[in-house]
């Protein structure tokens, strides 16, 4: 090794390069990742109540299929029950926070709404929550720009989206007018301003406390139109969905039906990330091969000597083997401290957008299970690669080659 220290060196710096490649790439990708569901999945509750509004299930044209021709004209009847409040919604609650399986429960009331602006009426949603529930478990503090979630305690405030401020030009402190689907006007006070990074949303949605919106609504305080439930293991929810939407009688989504397409998305780029990292190693590892059966085809003199004054193919196999797993060694320990370096640096370039206001720099996840298989797999790729080189040097026959010497 040290009288070929260019060879060797380049083969470490392969083995180097690819590791910390690796870890890079990986912690890169799913710091993404991990970013992108902050901004969707840490949002949505586990599983979500609500009341779906349906067509009346008896409709005169079904319930008299032989008289189908003269009833044509009776069709689409609605249902005269339905209602857009969870019916019982305080016992619910209460059940909910008494299950084990259980991390937190929310109550919301959406309303839809028109804010007057001059002689023009702009249509929105306001969302009544628990500022405090919404912000433990959905992390709702993280995305308000402006003013504080405490404010929402007041009674007539409202923390508006920053798509909806910008078009109604209204800062913390002004005051708007709504008027509700009923006919209800009320004047609100804004007291924040929240931007979640979806600029649908943020024109469109706004936030109070749920007793304003009950205010506004003119509804007593146990009307609820959701229930959002957040669980310790949101792998329960698709079961635990069906089993209680039973049992209380509502409509009932998961988080993995509502958002399996972007789940979709992240699982196809780690699997991308990982293919890319493991697909560098490989590439080192045929290097090392082609190094180590070059050292082995100008050392054949050598190792005819070494066989002939006893050494057995086994302590030859050893040898070789040994750089290679030498080589591994020395360059998967420096790839991972440079790979975690390179994460370091990357997690300190600044990145601003206006989109997302509260991330500053590029996320990176540091999770030591990269750093695991980065080494094992390192480790792993060398050891194959000086393998069949050291078989093909122990099986050298001495005589041969110092006769044709």
């Amino acid at each position: 090794m040290l009288a070929r220290i260019k060879q060797t060196l380049v083969a470490a710096v392969g083995v180097l390069f690819s590791i910390s490649m690796f870890i890079a790439l990986l912690g890169f990708m799913n710091g993404l990742n991990s970013l992108l569901d902050g901004m969707i999945l840490n949002r949505t509750p586990h599983i979500r109540f609500y009341n779906e509004i349906k067509p009346n299930p008896n409709q005169p044209i079904q319930l008299s299929p032989e008289f189908a021709a003269d009833l044509h004209s009776i069709r689409s009847v609605k249902p005269s029950t339905s209602r857009l409040a969870i019916h019982n919604s305080r016992a619910i609650i209460q059940k909910l926070e008494q299950d084990p399986r259980v991390l937190g429960v929310s109550p919301k009331l959406a309303a839809q709404v028109f804010f007057n602006v001059g002689t023009l009426d702009l249509s929105s949603n306001i969302n009544g929550i628990d500022g405090f529930k919404e912000t433990q478990l959905f992390g709702f503090e993280e995305y308000v720009i402006e003013g504080r979630v405490e404010d929402l305690n007041q009674l007539n405030t409202i923390i508006l989206g920053k798509g909806v401020s910008d078009r109604m030009m209204a800062k913390v402190g002004d005051v708007v007018q709504v008027t509700t689907a009923q006919g209800n006007r009320i004047q609100l006070k804004v007291v924040g301003a929240f931007q979640s990074g979806l600029g649908d949303f943020d024109k469109t949605n706004s936030y109070a406390s749920l007793v304003t919106v009950q205010k506004m609504l003119g509804q007593p305080a146990s009307y609820f139109t959701d229930i959002q439930v957040k669980l310790h293991d949101f792998n329960q929810a698709p079961q635990l969905a069906k089993e209680l939407g039973a049992i209380f009688e509502v409509d009932a989504d998961d988080i993995q039906t509502v958002n399996a397409q972007f789940e979709t998305g992240s699982e196809v780029r780690t699997i991308i990330s990982y293919a890319v990292g493991i697909t560098l190693l490989v590439v080192a590892g045929f290097g090392i091969y082609n190094i180590l059966n070059m050292m082995i085809y100008e050392k054949l003199d050598s190792i005819a000597i070494l066989k002939a004054i006893g050494f057995s193919p086994k302590d030859v196999n050893r040898i070789f083997t040994s750089i290679a797993i030498l080589i591994g060694l020395v360059g998967s320990s420096l790839g991972l401290v440079v790979g975690y370096l390179l994460g370091v640096l990357i997690d300190h370039i600044p990145f601003e957008t206006e989109a997302l206001p509260t991330i500053t720099t590029y996320p990176i996840d540091y999770n030591p299970k990269f750093y695991l298989i980065g080494g094992v797999f390192g480790l792993l790729t060398t050891y194959l690669a000086g393998f069949f080189p050291a078989r093909k040097a122990s099986s050298v026959d001495p005589v041969e080659i110092i006769r044709g010497k």
